[in-house]
């Protein structure tokens, strides 16, 4: 698939920002006062620059909106319903923790809990798509939350919390790629069965089936050529994981070492996320012979 930068941005961003509205909704850090201010600020503003970009992929930016009228049939429309909703929701828990030093506990575990359903319905965006088979498998959804939750942890500051979940992310992480790399052989679909001649014997390409591009080759064929593969992956890992763990072990209670683990962490995150997508091979690719 074609890793296209504001979707990339919408994930990692809006996963981010989501991440720590569920931190500061559920209660795992209860700032007051200015610090909540700009503690929710980080995080509604870290959400909806997430999904800005992401209105930048459509085809037509300008009906965003409609996005919250298919909540019945398409999982996009329904991350953008829960998305408002959990923002809403946590209205009231901002308030209370800004100006009045008390949290309104209900609307906060509430919203939080909607924060990670929103991402759980990002990830099913992609999750439920049977003809890209590297994404339709539960390491998916699992990978989409351990790393909001992760991001998370990172930016409410906790420490010791987050080297856990950086561990739980670098094992996600692996397992996505290790299990995602025979997912399309397993998937049975073949050149024969993309042109519908499997039945009559072994099938290959003599020519493509049109001299110029379209809009299937742009946006779904994309290739990656294997020895950057590796390379790539190592840097997701290390950056998005190992670095931030390290630095934290070394100086858990260091605001410098904190933001460079996080900038680390959103870096590494940025690479994972632009493999999860260029690495996505869509089953219309055989018809074309791009593989």
């Amino acid at each position: 698939m074609h890793p296209a930068p504001s979707i990339i941005l919408f994930t990692t961003i809006s996963g981010l920002g989501l991440g720590l509205l569920a931190f500061l909704g559920i209660g795992m850090i209860e700032p007051t006062g200015l610090a909540a201010f700009l503690w929710f600020t980080l995080g509604y503003g870290l959400t909806l620059v997430g999904l800005a970009s992401s209105a930048f992929h459509l085809g037509h930016p300008e009906r965003a909106l409609r996005a919250f009228t298919q909540w019945r049939t398409s999982w996009l429309s329904r991350e953008a319903v829960l998305a408002a909703v959990a923002m809403l929701v946590l209205a009231p828990h901002a308030i209370g923790l800004i100006f009045f030093n008390r949290p309104l506990t209900g609307f906060g575990i509430i919203g939080g809990l909607l924060a990670l359903q929103t991402v759980l319905a990002t990830s099913m965006i992609y999750g439920q798509l049977r003809t890209v088979p590297r994404w339709n498998h539960w390491t998916t959804p699992t990978l989409f939350l351990i790393s909001a939750i992760t991001g998370g942890a990172l930016l409410s500051g906790l420490p010791f919390l987050s080297q856990m979940l950086l561990a739980w992310l670098a094992v996600a992480m692996v397992l996505h790629w290790i299990l995602g790399d025979s997912r399309f052989a397993a998937s049975g679909s073949t050149l024969g069965s993309a042109t519908g001649l499997g039945a009559r014997g072994a099938v290959r390409q003599l020519e493509p089936p049109h001299t110029g591009t379209n809009y299937l080759l742009r946006e779904m064929a994309y290739v990656v050529a294997r020895r950057h593969v590796v390379p790539l992956r190592l840097i997701a890992l290390l950056a998005a994981c190992v670095l931030p763990s390290v630095l934290l072990w070394i100086a858990p209670f260091s605001l410098p070492a904190i933001a460079a683990a996080i900038l680390l962490h959103i870096l590494g995150m940025l690479t994972a996320r632009w493999l999860f997508f260029a690495q996505a091979e869509h089953v219309v690719g055989l018809y074309y012979g791009v593989r």
